[in-house]
C-alpha cells in the first residue's frame, strides 16, 4: 500500500447540472466523477453543537466527504503534518485517501455529512486508537 500524506488529498469538484431558480442537481457516477468507484453511501445528521465524528483512520478506503447541507470542518492527519478542510458546498467533495486519519468538528445546525466509499463495512479496515495509528503509519 502507498503511503499518502494530507497533501495528496483534495477538493473534487462535482458535475452541476440545471442551475437555475427551480434548483440544483450534482451528478457522481462510477467511473467518471470520482478516482473509485462507490460501495458504500452513508450519511451523518442531527449531529449536537460541539460533537465531533471521525476520530478514525482506514487502511484501505478510499472516500469522498461531502457537506450535503451545512458545512463541517474535515481535518486530515498522517502523523507528521494536519491539514483542515471546510466543506460547505454540496457541489464540492473532499477525496480522502487511505491511511490517514480524520477528524470531522464544527458541524453547523442541521448539517449533513454525506460519505460516498469505495468498499463496504469491514471492521478491520478501521483504526480507531490514534495511537495505533501512528504505529500503522510508521510499517508503511
Amino acid at each position: 500500500m502507498a503511503k499518502y500524506n494530507v497533501f495528496d488529498c483534495s477538493i473534487i469538484e462535482l458535475d452541476k447540472h440545471h442551475e437555475d431558480r427551480r434548483g440544483n442537481l450534482t451528478v457522481v457516477e462510477n467511473g467518471k466523477t470520482l478516482p473509485f468507484d462507490v460501495k458504500r453511501v452513508y450519511y451523518l445528521y442531527d449531529i449536537p453543537g460541539g460533537e465531533g465524528r471521525g476520530a478514525h483512520a482506514h487502511k484501505e478506503l478510499e472516500q469522498l466527504i461531502v457537506a450535503a447541507s451545512g458545512s463541517f470542518t474535515v481535518t486530515l492527519d498522517d502523523g507528521d503534518c494536519k491539514r483542515s478542510f471546510l466543506l460547505n458546498r454540496p457541489y464540492q467533495g473532499l477525496y480522502v485517501k487511505p491511511g490517514l486519519w480524520r477528524d470531522l468538528v464544527d458541524f453547523s445546525s442541521g448539517a449533513v455529512a454525506m460519505v460516498l466509499a469505495s468498499e463496504v463495512y469491514r471492521k478491520e479496515d478501521y483504526i480507531r486508537d490514534y495511537n495505533e495509528f501512528i504505529e500503522f503509519r510508521k510499517q508503511l
